[in-house]
């Protein structure tokens, strides 16, 4: 894995309408964030290297939905804990959970199977998907992951995610303690 140097600022060449959209209201909002390119990070393996050159965990981000494809979540955790859905549909009080169909993350969040992550309830305007949050990954000082886009990543002060971006997009957290195993 191929991993920039540390950025402070937006990238200069092209990019998606997402990804501007993620800068442009990162730099409105006045959160600073540390970022790096690199190659296209599908799995968490491929995020070890990140996560080694930023210096925090990259965060697992699973999009999920009830077997009716009518409720959906963001699930943000840290990325060596295992995820069994039987423990989190307890805790949200739901039944079955699955992964979101990639074409529901086209539609809610505009983005990827491999490149969802808090920053794109951006584009949730409708608030139909609820934003989930490990306890762990909540309470760390450091946030880390994908601006919609899974060949960059930034490193941002969790307070400001909490107390600043998603005050923003109209999204609160529901804090879940997953277990280690």
């Amino acid at each position: 894995m191929t991993v920039s140097d540390i950025y402070t600022t937006a990238p200069a060449g092209p990019l998606s309408p997402e990804q501007r959209q993620v800068f442009d209201t990162l730099a409105a909002l006045g959160i600073p964030y540390e970022r790096v390119e690199h190659d296209w990070a599908n799995t968490m393996e491929d995020c070890k290297a990140v996560s080694a050159a930023l210096g925090v965990d990259v965060c697992k981000n699973l999009v999920l939905c009830n077997r009716q494809k009518t409720q959906f979540y963001l699930l943000c955790m840290p990325s060596s804990k295992p995820f069994h859905t039987k423990d989190l549909s307890h805790q949200l009080g739901c039944a079955r959970l699955s992964f979101a169909p990639p074409e529901a993350m086209e539609e809610l969040l505009r983005v990827h199977p491999g490149s969802a992550s808090i920053l794109s309830l951006l584009f949730d305007r409708e608030h139909r998907v609820q934003l989930v949050m490990d306890r762990e990954t909540k309470a760390c000082e450091y946030f880390s992951c994908h601006p919609c886009e899974s060949t960059g990543t930034l490193k941002l002060r969790t307070r400001d995610v909490l107390e600043v971006f998603l005050p923003h997009t109209g999204h609160q957290p529901v804090a879940v303690e997953l277990p280690w195993e």
